[in-house]
């Protein structure tokens, strides 16, 4: 019985400390700007800003995100989006 005990607490322990390190590497993800770029999005209806980086915009949506938001400044954009069959990153802001 005691056998069985210990090894349930170490399991336990085991998968407490696994959940909490996935929990601290992502909370060091979101620190080091890798998170995912503007949470909230767009409250109304998008409106073209403006388009970022090169052509053709080698990284995903959250990228073309960043890119936006550190060439623009955040509160001049809501969403960035890899748009297009020359994959072009688009730049949005709130419609007025």
């Amino acid at each position: 019985m005691a056998k069985n005990f210990n090894s349930v607490s170490f399991t336990v322990l085991l998968l407490v400390l696994m959940m909490a390190s996935t929990v601290i590497l992502q909370s060091e993800a979101t620190r080091n700007g890798q998170g995912k770029c503007l949470p909230r999005g767009c409250k109304s209806t998008p409106m073209f800003s403006e388009e970022c980086g090169p052509d053709p915009f080698p990284g995903s949506n959250n990228d073309c995100c960043h890119c936006c938001v550190t060439k623009y400044g955040k509160d001049a954009v809501c969403k960035g989006v890899v748009e297009g069959a020359d994959s072009h990153c688009h730049c949005y802001k709130e419609s007025a």
